[in-house]
């Protein structure tokens, strides 16, 4: 009776290992290579922009230079456009998350069919445009059709007056665009929360505010930093709601960096500014990360 070998399966096994080291590789490679080319490619182009002479064209004339550097510093309309922006942007974080944090909040101590309904509701409202977003508080702050009718039915004016535009329509656009992010960066974390922890701290004698602040904030405290990096981002790079709500001492850097890109065709100039608006914002983004990472 003959014996019948089994086959030799290492060759066939260092082969699977071989290939599923490879294709692990691929597939963490992917994202660099996504990275690489919506960024760090689009990123140089803008480098090498802004040290080029000025003149008509997307390279200018060419050359290398730091003019359009020295430009931008003595530009006074762009240094307080800088200021400016970032204040706005820090004031539109923190009322994001000083108004979505507790209706994040009161959201999960709902029923689960109420969660849901408030989800979706909040989904809704993304699935809208900012420039949709931008002109209908346009006309619901104008004053023929706006609330400020609404307010003299009431009979808290006078007469309908028009609400824009002005600062606080800027800043209530923008809080509107934000809060859905914050709601649904919040959510899971919170959901996730024992109740119990709230319970026993009142048990303790706690006050509602009390437990609140000291149990609920320090555990979300990656994802509120998460908010606020993300509604900075968003609030300093606003472009529709400043220019449509706001008077031109409310716009914002993105709205200048377009003038000199469109209105004044100096792309050197534009590209000058938006390498030394990102080198800002990169700044302070790693700023509040740091404060969020650091140890209490």
């Amino acid at each position: 009776m003959t014996l019948v070998s089994p086959p030799d399966l290492s060759r066939y096994a260092r082969f699977v290992q071989r290939t599923g080291r490879l294709g692990g590789r691929w597939v963490l490679a992917w994202p660099a290579v996504i990275l690489g080319i919506f960024f760090v490619i689009p990123f140089l182009l803008l480098l090498r922009v802004s040290v080029a002479e000025s003149g008509f064209g997307a390279m200018g004339n060419g050359g290398f230079t730091a003019a359009s550097y020295l430009a931008a510093f003595q530009n006074d309309v762009f240094v307080y456009s800088v200021v400016f922006s970032v204040v706005l942007a820090a004031v539109v974080a923190l009322i994001s998350i000083a108004a979505g944090f507790p209706f994040t909040y009161a959201i999960t101590r709902m029923s689960r069919r109420a969660q849901v309904c408030w989800l979706v509701f909040v989904l809704m409202t993304l699935s809208l445009s900012e420039v949709l977003i931008t002109f209908a508080w346009q006309v619901m702050l104008a004053k023929r059709v706006g609330i400020s009718n609404l307010l003299v039915w009431l009979g808290l004016m006078a007469e309908p007056v028009s609400l824009s535009p002005n600062l606080g329509a800027v800043l209530a656009c923008l809080v509107y665009l934000v809060i859905p992010f914050t709601v649904l960066v919040l959510f899971p974390g919170m959901s996730r929360i024992d109740p119990q922890m709230a319970e026993a701290a009142r048990t303790m004698g706690a006050t509602p505010a009390r437990t609140f602040f000291t149990i609920i904030v320090p555990i979300m405290r990656g994802p509120i930093v998460t908010c606020l990096m993300m509604s900075f981002i968003v609030g300093i790079g606003s472009y529709v709601a400043p220019m449509v709500l706001g008077r031109p001492e409310h716009w914002t850097v993105a709205i200048l960096i377009s003038k000199a890109a469109t209105a004044s065709n100096d792309m050197p100039l534009a590209s000058a500014m938006s390498v030394l608006f990102l080198a800002v914002a990169s700044v302070i983004c790693l700023i509040i990360y740091r404060l969020g990472v650091r140890k209490v």
